[in-house]
């Protein structure tokens, strides 16, 4: 490896590490959602916003990272996402009641909203074009590995605190398990936000606020002398060509020049999010419990989904840049929609009948005369069942004992769902997770970048945050087989639009993309 490609890649890493505390702050939430929402006595809307607030300030930090970073620099922006992390995760860790812990979870959503739109941006800055989108997906794998890191952790302290270890007693992790699953994320806010002394600001951030001297100075560290004063002119280039506009202007956005290029970004930051990752992965535990495994083996099955995201994301990486966005975005959308479709399959052909020997397995708090008229009953649907047992035993004992009543009465094709879940990660990993964001980062011209990439970054977030309120009210309401067939129609939708409007954008310079696909 190159002394230059070194160095790139080391920078990329540390900026992508924002990438990695997104990933955890965001799906740590997956382990502790069953526990509060009995602790707390929530209902399926409140568990959504226990859910989904971080989403809702992260929407309102893209509205302000890319216009903050474009005063301030990249870096700094990153130093202050890095201490939202780390109060974030000690206020939620503490939090006495649901309005405590959504106010705490908002505040992280500051520093994912900052870290998502402007750790790409610094990355795609720095690379040259020919590791740009390698590069810019070290974000995304960072975001993956934290997700991971969240699955397992969450698995870990459950797993202890239901030991008899002394250490694990004297800390109370079996009693304030969800606690010290939200607070575990301190340590590692603390070391991002140390190593970011350790990375340079964005050269053409520097270029584009008059020090010459400082951006050269990194460009040659990146791609060497002669490398560094040509791209170096291309950006002063194109700084020049669009001196006479109004720098970040919101109208800019939505002239026909810009038509091309906000269709694009517009449509796939949609898309990413409704064709229901994040309800995958904020709610992993909870969709395996649906299947009627358990909840430990539903918390070590959402390991799984940590795991296979992780190697679809480090394939993407490899294949970015040989075979293109375009392909990638075919290939997963396609993945993802058959995925939806067969879980939709498969939890609309369950049927649940709590027979005697299935209610001698129930735990002992639930009265068996009161289930008793349900006794060998056949439900057709998850609603079906979860009305008529909510109205015979109360719905807050059917919240405590839902994962148990499931077990017992459900008969489906466990397999079939594990598979389908895997593969709609795996689909999603190689696609839309990380081509979204090199997207982003590649179409927008360079005095527009900030602006745009928080704009759309925006509507991303917003969507996401609609799917992770509604998810859980959706299962109770319409079901697992509808909610996922509606996931299902979307990706077909997204395939058809990709297939029909998106370019290709792989191998070229920034500048040279903004030629191409901003026309006057």
């Amino acid at each position: 490896m190159q002394k230059g490609t070194q160095y790139t890649v080391k920078v990329a890493l540390i900026a992508a590490l924002g990438g990695f505390l997104m990933g955890f702050d965001a799906s740590v939430i997956s382990g502790v959602v069953g526990f509060i929402e009995v602790g707390f006595s929530l209902t399926k809307i409140q568990l959504g916003w226990s859910v989904a607030s971080l989403t809702l300030t992260a929407t309102l930090a893209m509205m302000l990272a890319g216009p903050l970073s474009d005063k301030i620099g990249r870096r700094p922006v990153l130093k202050i996402a890095a201490v939202l992390f780390a109060v974030s995760a000690v206020a939620s860790a503490l939090a006495p009641n649901f309005i405590s812990l959504v106010i705490a979870r908002m505040l992280g959503g500051f520093g994912v909203g900052a870290a998502l739109i402007i750790a790409p941006m610094y990355i795609a800055e720095l690379a040259p074009p020919a590791l740009r989108g390698r590069m810019v997906s070290f974000n995304q794998l960072n975001i993956v590995i934290g997700i991971s890191a969240a699955f397992f952790s969450n698995y870990l302290i459950l797993k202890l605190g239901q030991g008899d270890l002394a250490w694990a007693g004297s800390l109370r992790l079996g009693e304030w398990n969800w606690r010290w699953m939200l607070g575990v994320e301190t340590l590692p806010a603390i070391l991002y936000f140390l190593a970011l002394y350790l990375i340079p600001e964005s050269p053409r951030w520097l270029a584009m606020r008059g020090r010459e001297d400082e951006a050269l100075q990194v460009l040659e560290k990146v791609c060497g002398p002669e490398q560094a004063r040509a791209d170096l002119q291309e950006v002063h280039e194109s700084i020049s060509a669009e001196s006479h506009q109004q720098r970040g202007s919101i109208r800019q956005l939505f002239q026909p020049a810009m038509k091309l290029v906000m269709t694009i970004g517009i449509s796939v930051a949609i898309l990413q999010q409704i064709t229901g990752i994040n309800s995958v992965f904020f709610y992993a535990p909870m969709i395996f419990e649906q299947s009627g495994i358990g909840t430990d083996a539903s918390f070590m099955q959402a390991i799984l989904v940590g795991l296979v995201n992780l190697v679809f994301t480090i394939a993407a990486m490899a294949l970015i840049d040989k075979l293109g966005r375009r392909p990638l975005l075919g290939f997963g959308l396609a993945g993802i929609a058959a995925c939806m479709l067969t879980l939709s399959y498969g939890f609309g052909s369950a049927t649940y009948t709590l027979n005697q020997s299935a209610i001698d397995t129930l735990p002992v708090e639930i009265e068996r005369q009161l289930v008793a008229p349900l006794t060998d009953v056949q439900f057709d649907s998850d609603v079906e069942f979860r009305n008529a047992v909510s109205d015979t035993i109360g719905k807050n004992n059917y919240k405590q004992y839902e994962s148990q009543l499931v077990s017992a009465a459900i008969s489906m094709n466990q397999t079939l769902i594990l598979i389908g879940i895997l593969g709609f990660v795996a689909s999603f990993a190689i696609s839309l997770g990380p081509v979204m964001w090199v997207l982003f980062s590649e179409l927008f011209p360079n005095t527009l970048r900030g602006l745009a990439i928080s704009f759309v970054g925006l509507i991303n977030s917003a969507v996401s945050f609609g799917v992770q309120l509604v998810f859980p009210w959706e299962l109770e309401n319409l079901g697992n087989a509808a909610t996922f067939f509606i996931y299902g129609i979307f990706a077909v939708i997204g395939l058809v639009f990709v297939m029909r409007v998106m370019p290709e954008t792989k191998g070229r310079s920034l500048e040279e993309l903004e030629h191409l696909l901003v026309k006057d």
